[in-house]
């Protein structure tokens, strides 16, 4: 799992690519687990709490930047 301090150095476009890949991987692991070819179920949650980091970095900027303007 990426660590919180890794992704709040990213930009916002690195952190939009991350995320969108992130999707992605999700997507394909909800089909692995439907289909019971899940290797690493531990990996969903590990998606699933980066995306939310993510996420809440990027509202936590677009807060912040009205603030900085």
């Amino acid at each position: 799992m990426a660590k919180y301090d890794d992704i709040s150095k990213n930009t916002d476009d690195q952190l939009a690519d991350q995320l969108q890949q992130l999707k992605r991987e999700q997507f394909n692991l909800r089909f692995q687990a439907a289909t019971n070819q899940l290797e690493k179920p531990s990996r969903v949650r590990e998606v699933r709490r980066t995306i939310a980091q993510i996420k809440t970095l990027q509202s936590e900027r677009t807060r912040s930047a009205p603030a900085k303007a």
